[in-house]
Parts: C-alpha cells; structure tokens; sequence
C-alpha cells in the first residue's frame, strides 16, 4: 500500500528572498506522547501544534490544505498553536517530558504535579534555546557552540540529559536539571556533524558529519566505542531502533546501512537505485543522495528521504522498499510516536503527512524486542539456546 498524502502545512508568512529568512524545514519533531508536533517553517520562527490523537482527526486538516490556509490543528484540552519567535534560522527539534514535579520539590520550569515537555531549538548562531511547551516560555538559552547547531537529541529515559551536534565539528552534552550546565564536550570529528542519536536504553549515543565513517560514542563514560566504516561517502543520517538492537546509517552515497552497534558488524545495505516507473523525473535531479532516515516506533520498518524526489518505506527483512511516493524536496522524517503516518519537511518551509504501513507486531518480534531492550549482542550470544535462535534475537535472520 502506497502513502497517501494526508495533509500538508504551510508557512504563514509570505517568503522574503534575504538569506537571514531561510524558509527550509530542517527539522520535524512529535512529542513523545504524540500530543505535540513542532516544525521548524523558516523564517526563524517554529510552529508548535497540539496535535489530535487518531488518524481520523488527522484526515480533517487535508480539508484545510485543500483551501490553502496554514492547516491549524485541532487541540486537546484547550491547548493552542503556538508560534515561537527563534531570532535565527531554526536547524534542529527535539522533544523531551520531564517526570510531574511532587508537592515540596523546587522547580522552577515546571508547575506542581503536572509533566513538563520542553522543546529545545538549534540555531544558526550556535545558541540552543530550550522552550516550555504548554506555556511558550523560553526558559534556557545554552551557549557554547561557535557555529550552526545542526541536530539535537534528548536521552529517551526521560532525563534532562540534551547532546547537541554542530558544524564547528562538536557534540555537547547539557543537563537542564542544572541549569542548563555543559556536562562534556565530544572532540572527533573533522567535518560538520549533521545528526546524533541517543539509543533508547541511553547507552549509546551516534553522531554523523560529512565524513565516511559515523562515530558511535559511549553515554555513560563520554568516550569513543568505535568508528563504523563502511559508507563511501558523506553519512548525513542515523537512528536507532526502539530496542537499541540496530543503527541505522543513511549517506551521500544512496545507501543505508543496517549496523549491530555493539559489534560494529554491519547486517545488510539497503540501495536507493532509481525506480523506472511513470513518475515525474522531468528535472535533472537523478540523484539518490540520502537526506534523513528514522525507525518506525515498533522497529519493523525504516522511512527514508532522498534527493530523487522520493520517500520511501522499508521492511527491516527485505533490500528494496515496500512503497514509496513522489515528494519534493525533502530533507528530514518522521514517524508519529504511534505509528500510522510519517511527517516529512521539505526545501520550502512545507509540512507533509503520509499514511504508513501499520503492522500487528508478531509474537516473535515482541519477545525479541522485549529481550533486546536489555540485553546487548555479546550476552545474547552467550545464552545458552539453539544457534537460530541467537540469529533471531541478533537480527541476523527474521
């Protein structure tokens, strides 16, 4: 079943043509409890939108995208849209809900017994201003980095823990329960970093940058674990899956790269070779070139976007995708928390909704990643269990 265009957003304000307005959506992101979703529109400025919980409610915005307004979503409990006013070009999302504050505990960005979701923008300048959701507040402004802040990634347990990747080549570590504090500082790359990634069971952190190799990186103890090498050009791209099991690597060079992050191993590659079908190459952009990849929240399929025009949907067994539709410049994915639909940004400041294959996870799979979430390869291996059955709960065979 092919995507299916649900709903697109678009800027709410008219374009200028001075650089300083840059109208790309580099960066797309869903609240972990999918309450929310944030879109870095362009001209400084993001968008947070209370989001509705069924893809029936979803399907009404594309009523809205049909008249040509900026599709405001529907709320929940009285939550509205929200503008946020960056000053900058907008680079990079990312959500994070803190634990509800108790009676008797201090603080001060969060109301008594309520969570607090914080978004946390990257900016052209090297600034990271981190935002309280429900309010539009800004409470931190992190300074540090000296150039572009590329991407950022919040550790999944819920901790206050934001590592930020930047062109001036580094990652930074903040923890926003100090104030917002520089925990450390990771020196190793020679190019721009583009993406990094907090493995779900937060002992692992992935970051790429315009170089062959993605550097995997340990949470605990901040050091180097390995460099993964296998890519023959610019890796741009990298998520882990929901049980931290497999990484997933996406480069200049049209292909994705399915790794065992604690072996280093790589499992199999996933070519974006062009598709000789009825769809519309009349530009001569022939490229393959990979701009984003993302697991879906039950680790079963892979979405990517490439500069051929085209997103495509993988099943984690299969080398060619299971369904693909024709967009236009898109840069970044997403999959909604619960799965059914992926949100893509686009060159021109657009937001894209698209259904996504849902799947009824089987027995096997849910054992797997049950086992997986805490167990790594290394004590996989050492179980004392049939040889298959290794090869199963290691992804080596499905």
């Amino acid at each position: 079943e092919e995507p299916v265009l649900l709903a697109e957003l678009k800027p709410g304000r008219p374009q200028r043509y001075d650089w300083k307005s840059s109208c790309e959506t580099w960066s797309v992101a869903f609240s972990p409890d999918g309450a929310w979703f944030a879109w870095s529109q362009g001209h400084c400025v993001v968008k947070l939108i209370p989001w509705p919980l069924g893809e029936a409610e979803l399907c009404k915005t594309s009523e809205r995208k049909s008249r040509g307004s900026k599709a405001e979503a529907r709320s929940r409990g009285g939550a509205k849209e929200k503008t946020l006013e960056c000053g900058q070009i907008v680079w990079g999302l990312a959500f994070s809900a803190w634990p509800a504050v108790e009676e008797g505990e201090t603080d001060p960005t969060c109301a008594v017994g309520l969570p607090c979701l914080v978004l946390a923008t990257g900016l052209n300048d090297g600034q990271i201003k981190v935002w309280e959701v429900q309010t539009g507040h800004l409470l931190f402004s992190l300074l540090g980095h000296q150039d572009v802040v590329r991407d950022l990634s919040f550790a999944p347990n819920g901790s206050p823990i934001l590592v930020s990747a930047s062109r001036d080549k580094t990652l930074r570590v903040w923890d926003l329960s100090r104030d917002g504090r520089q925990v450390q500082v990771l020196s190793g790359h020679v190019q721009w970093v583009y993406c990094c990634s907090i493995s779900p069971d937060c002992r692992m952190l992935c970051s790429a940058a315009g170089e062959k190799s993605a550097l995997l990186w340990s949470m605990r103890s901040y050091t180097l674990i390995r460099r993964l090498e296998g890519h023959q050009s610019s890796v741009v791209s990298c998520d882990f899956s929901p049980d931290s099991a497999l990484l997933v690597t996406a480069s200049y060079d049209a292909c994705v790269i399915m790794w065992d992050p604690y072996t280093g191993e790589q499992l199999r590659t996933l070519r974006h070779v062009p598709l000789h079908s009825t769809l519309d190459y009349s530009s001569e952009i022939h490229t393959s070139s990979l701009r984003s990849v993302c697991f879906s929240p039950e680790g079963l399929y892979l979405a990517t976007v490439a500069d051929d025009r085209l997103l495509r949907i993988w099943a984690l067994e299969l080398r060619s995708p299971v369904a693909f539709a024709p967009m236009t410049n898109g840069l970044c994915c997403i999959y909604f928390p619960h799965g059914g639909f992926i949100a893509t940004g686009t060159r021109d400041g657009h937001v894209q909704f698209w259904t996504a294959p849902r799947v009824l996870s089987s027995l096997k799979h849910l054992s797997r990643k049950a086992l997986r979430t805490f167990l790594t390869t290394y004590q996989v291996l050492a179980l004392p269990i049939p040889r298959k059955l290794k090869e199963f709960l290691t992804y080596r065979t499905f």
